[in-house]
């Protein structure tokens, strides 16, 4: 299957139809194999216009969803950036493009390895994963120019914003548990400001600072 072919198709018709214009992000998605972070079972539908499930009740965002929120950081090209929610591994492939260095951080130790040996196997070698609480943030590296969460927060940490430079950005859904509000916030002369870019649905942003652990237990009948 020419899988270069669909994902030419997927920045086409998904990204620049919807006004991502940035050069750095099209061309990271033109480079990275989105098929390459879905079990293969899962492959042909790697450059559809919607989330995976890549297990362990995650998915792999929507390759627009992803395009946008990279945009929306507009990270210099010697970026330090964290990403809250490593996932897959896919939103770190693309971060790694237009990133000097992503620093990504993910909950579940068995999504974090695959992640691990994925961006390994393609040569991938500027981002670094750690297992922790994300809603932390990562302070040995920090500040960062921008940090992407990938996961529904009911509020933005207010670990995160202390780890922005002066001028940076946080990106991340806000919101209940089912549907959040896409909100950009940027950090400048030591206030902030907030934007906001839409609805979206992602996964609950578990941690101290997000969604709590026991109630995500409860809820899928643990406890």
């Amino acid at each position: 299957m020419d899988y270069s072919l669909r994902r030419q198709g997927m920045v086409e018709k998904q990204l620049i139809r919807r006004r991502i214009r940035d050069p750095a992000v099209l061309e990271a998605f033109r480079q990275i194999p989105r098929h390459r972070f879905v079990e293969e079972a899962l492959q042909e539908k790697a450059y559809g216009d919607y989330a995976l499930p890549i297990g362990f009740g995650q998915t792999i965002s929507q390759p627009y969803i992803v395009a946008l929120m990279t945009e929306l950081l507009r990270l210099p090209p010697d970026a330090r950036v964290l990403e809250i929610g490593t996932g897959s591994g896919f939103q770190s492939a693309i971060l790694s493009r237009v990133a000097a260095q992503v620093y990504s951080i993910e909950r579940i130790p068995q999504l974090a390895q695959r992640a691990q040996a994925i961006l390994k196997s393609l040569k991938i070698s500027n981002v670094h994963i750690k297992v922790f609480d994300g809603t932390y943030g990562w302070k040995e590296p920090a500040p960062f120019h921008g940090i992407l969460i990938s996961a529904g927060a009911p509020k933005i940490p207010p670990s995160l914003e202390d780890q922005l430079v002066d001028g940076g950005r946080l990106i991340l859904p806000v919101g209940g548990k089912d549907t959040q509000t896409l909100k950009l916030l940027i950090k400048e002369a030591g206030r902030t400001r907030v934007e906001e870019h839409g609805r979206c649905v992602f996964v609950k942003l578990i941690g101290r600072f997000g969604w709590s652990n026991e109630e995500e237990n409860r809820e899928n009948g643990h406890g």
